[in-house]
């Protein structure tokens, strides 16, 4: 329908008050907002963090407040346009800055968020997780899913940061959010990621036996990199060199909310991506980056990070001409399949959501 719809003010006083008085709401005069034409209302707006800025802001809230005060000492990564308040980078992530400084201990505890950790810099930090002992070196990744006892630890000589990402926002909304406090953590034996260091090859035993929901918890930097390096090297035509964190048993996403990609962008390259219904977050590794909308562009350097709002479309370009660019991404791709509501739009012409 082309005409336009009736607005509150269209409506008797007395009619609208007898409506809120028994916690009713007229639809017609809010409709367009919650389905609007052709394109979602979207509050998460394009936004640059940079390191640069964070890194001293980080560094003085270890001086201001302990970490027995603290818990986690984190600079949470505030999108504007979902408020700082609502502590939210996109509608489903929560991105925040980690400090954790030489001799800490960051208690153990589980949440029903699902959380990553994408580790920025610093040595000597581990994260326990359900009892594995994942050593912290830039550039890795850690999962610390919903439910997992975790815990973090600092036997290293300098200041280590770390960036977080969760699906806080999405269980703050179903009203499913809380942590449980535990003691110190017995290590085991082993790590997932040595058992799962080769692609293509897993161990036999493992299939439909191993029990574990999530049997890889750390993802080593060097061996995504070194995947990276091949697929680029081996299909020299490719234009997105791009490897997904993965599930090694099941080849689903590592995490079942939020999806986790690094990709390279070879020297001098430019890269449009298409517009994607989910919202993504992009955190440079290695190199520099300029991550471009039709209406903004930032440029990135080393452990700087940016928000995307989805379906916009959006360009990536590597800064140097003789060097590699290395990204990280999050995005909430997963939850947008689960969902139903996965879109890419090729063109300006709205679609309906694939199926998936």
């Amino acid at each position: 329908m082309s005409h336009e719809l009736g607005t509150l003010e269209d409506l008797p006083a007395d009619y609208v008050a007898a409506l809120r008085a028994r916690n009713l709401v007229p639809l017609w005069p809010s409709l367009r907002g919650v389905l609007p034409p052709k394109v979602p209302t979207r509050h998460t707006q394009p936004t640059h963090w940079a390191y640069a800025d964070i890194k001293p802001l980080l560094l003085k809230a270890g001086e201001l407040t302990p970490i027995e005060k603290a818990e986690r000492r984190v600079l949470v990564l505030a999108n504007p346009g979902h408020t700082l308040e609502k502590m939210q980078a996109s509608s489903a992530m929560y991105l925040g800055m980690q400090l954790l400084l030489p001799g800490e201990w960051a208690p153990s505890h589980r949440h029903t968020p699902n959380a990553v950790r994408m580790v920025v810099e610093g040595e000597g930090a581990w994260t326990t997780v359900e009892g594995e002992k994942c050593p912290m070196s830039r550039g890795d990744l850690i999962l610390t899913p919903t439910g997992l006892w975790h815990e973090h630890g600092h036997d290293g000589t300098e200041p280590v940061v770390w960036l977080d990402v969760l699906d806080l926002p999405l269980a703050y909304y179903l009203e499913v959010s809380y942590h449980l406090n535990g003691s110190r953590q017995e290590t085991k034996v082993g790590q997932g990621d040595r058992a799962y260091a080769r692609s293509g090859v897993v161990p036999t035993q493992v299939f439909g036996r191993s029990g574990r929901r999530y049997p890889m918890l750390r993802y080593p930097w060097a061996n995504a990199k070194a995947a990276l390096q091949s697929m680029a090297d081996d299909q020299p035509d490719l234009d997105c060199v791009q490897v997904t964190y993965v599930n090694p048993e099941t080849g689903e996403d590592a995490e079942n909310i939020l999806g986790f990609y690094a990709l390279m962008l070879r020297p001098g390259q430019t890269l449009t991506l298409s517009a994607r219904s989910p919202a993504a977050v992009y955190h440079v590794i290695e190199g520099t980056a300029r991550v471009a909308t039709e209406s903004q562009g930032f440029d990135l350097v080393p452990a700087d990070t940016c928000c995307i709002p989805g379906y916009t479309q959006t360009t990536l370009k590597n800064g140097s001409a003789s060097e590699p660019a290395f990204l990280f991404i999050a995005d909430e791709s997963p939850l947008h399949r689960k969902l139903g509501v996965y879109e890419v739009r090729e063109d300006a012409q709205p679609a309906m959501p694939t199926q998936l």
